[in-house]
């Protein structure tokens, strides 16, 4: 495993992704939806106003690209979430949840496998949420949120038949949930979060550790890298938590 693409690298996840491979000696290609950072660090090749909500990002990137470099892994980190309730929807956070979750990864894979880039041998990580699982919704852990569900919820659909598709071509594509991370504020410091919320590093050690045993046996599944601690409705789903593992494969 040479070549890391990393789509939505400017921040979190992707972030400590991007450095925790180059740290490790990998290539990295990561993207940034606008201007890439301005003081770059040494293996990651920034690729510039890729928006995955758009159907050009997959070409934007493949016109950037080597024709006779593979990419090893890609992992989508782009992300978009808007809070709702059922008293207040908003068509517009929805649409745009749907585009950027589960739609534009769709058209960006297609054009990287037609640009020769994903072939034989990648392996292709779309970072979800348990948020998409249809079977861990209980009562225990509420209601509301319509679009971030349906669009992780659409996005677990959309890996699996990615998974199928490209399964002759030797392409493995799984959906991971991470695990709910800590967010950075403004003066660089990380709020507590949710109970058993993780830094950014912590999650990208966890899934680094996962990618490295991915292969086409798992192609097609939807896997907790660290477990079930953080999903609430875990225990009212799938039993006491100290029986689950860890990793732990989620339901759909």
């Amino acid at each position: 495993m040479r070549n890391i693409l990393i789509v939505g690298a400017t921040r979190g996840l992707g972030h400590s992704l991007a450095h925790q491979y180059a740290k490790a000696g990998k290539t990295v290609y990561a993207t940034a939806r606008y201007s890439v950072p301005q003081s770059p660090v040494a293996g990651i090749h920034w690729i510039g106003n890729i928006d995955i909500a758009k159907e050009s990002a997959g070409r934007l990137i493949s016109a950037h690209w080597q024709e006779e470099t593979k990419i090893d892994v890609l992992i989508l980190c782009a992300n978009y979430f808007a809070e709702e309730t059922l008293d207040e929807l908003n068509w517009y956070k929805q649409t745009k949840m749907y585009e950027t979750v589960a739609i534009g990864p769709v058209f960006l894979i297609k054009h990287l496998v037609d640009a020769g880039i994903l072939k034989k041998g990648s392996r292709v990580v779309l970072v979800g949420s348990e948020n998409g699982s249809v079977a861990l919704r209980h009562e225990t852990g509420g209601a509301g949120n319509y679009g971030g569900h349906g669009s992780k919820a659409a996005l677990n659909m959309v890996g699996r038949l990615l998974s199928i598709d490209l399964k002759e071509r030797g392409i493995a594509v799984a959906i991971v949930h991470t695990g709910y991370l800590r967010k950075e504020n403004r003066e660089g410091y990380f709020e507590t979060g949710d109970k058993n919320a993780v830094k950014p590093d912590e999650a990208a050690t966890s899934l680094r550790r996962w990618i490295d045993t991915f292969d086409m046996c798992q192609t097609g599944q939807f896997w907790a890298v660290r477990g079930a601690a953080d999903i609430k409705t875990a225990e009212a789903v799938l039993g006491p938590l100290e029986k689950l593992a860890t990793p732990l494969q989620l339901p759909w």
